[in-house]
Order: structure tokens, then C-alpha cells, then sequence
């Protein structure tokens, strides 16, 4: 399952040099996730409503050129496997040259929220993700 958005890049997520923190690629693959999941019909908040957190687990990014003020950049997000006990996001960032800025890969558990105790990938996420893989 893959989506895409567009993001103008604001002036706060730059430094002196107009050139993007590298802090700001981890809220951007957020910003895409989130988005992506909202898309596809089952947003993040549906899911915690439903008893399931998904708390990150590791975060990996890649800098190859960085983003500056004024850019507009592409944000791609995909889910490539179906999840049993994580999910794993991977993303790529474009500016609107469609030169590549970022890659990253997002790892999220499962934990119920009450408990806090790790569960299973929520039957309806597991279910979405197996019919537009």
C-alpha cells in the first residue's frame, strides 16, 4: 500500500541558511504515515480509539540533499509486507525537482492501551493491508 502527499516547507523548520533540520524528516515520514493511513480509510486515531497504540520502535533515515525554504516536497509512503508484531514504513522524500532528499524507514509496534503489553497487528490494519498490497 503506497500514498503520496505534498508539503510546502515552512519557514520555522529552517535554520539560519534556509536549508530544512534534519529533526524535521522524521515529523515529515509522521505527516506521511499518518496520512496514508487516513487515505486508506483506517486512520491511526481509529485504531487507538479501538485499543491499539502503535509506539515507534526505531527510526532510520537516510540524508542524500537537503530540503530548503520555498521547496515543495513529495512525500511517498508505503507499506510493502503485511505486519504480525510491527509495521514497517518505508518512506521517500522528493522536492519538486523529483530530486530524492530522504529515504526512511519507520518501525512501529502494537501494545494495547490499557495493559501496555505488546498485542498482535489489529485485525482490521492487517486486513487493509492485504487487500491493497
Amino acid at each position: 500500500m503506497k500514498s503520496e502527499l505534498e508539503l510546502d516547507i515552512r519557514y520555522y523548520e529552517t535554520d539560519q541558511m534556509g536549508i530544512v533540520h534534519h529533526s524535521n524528516y522524521i515529523r515529515f515520514f509522521e505527516c506521511g504515515r499518518s496520512d496514508m493511513m487516513k487515505k486508506y480509510g483506517l486512520p491511526i486515531e481509529k485504531i487507538e480509539r479501538d485499543g491499539v497504540m502503535l509506539p515507534i520502535v526505531s527510526v532510520e533515515a537516510h540524508y542524500k540533499l537537503p530540503a530548503k525554504m520555498g521547496d515543495t516536497i513529495r512525500i511517498v509512503s508505503e507499506i510493502s509486507k503485511v505486519p504480525m508484531a510491527k509495521l514497517v514504513v518505508d518512506t521517500e522524500i522528493y522536492n519538486q525537482h523529483n530530486e530524492l532528499l530522504c529515504t526512511g524507514t519507520v518501525t512501529l509496534g502494537f501494545i494495547d492501551s490499557v495493559t501496555r503489553h505488546p498485542v498482535r497487528c489489529p485485525a482490521a490494519l492487517k486486513e487493509l493491508i492485504e487487500k491493497n498490497l
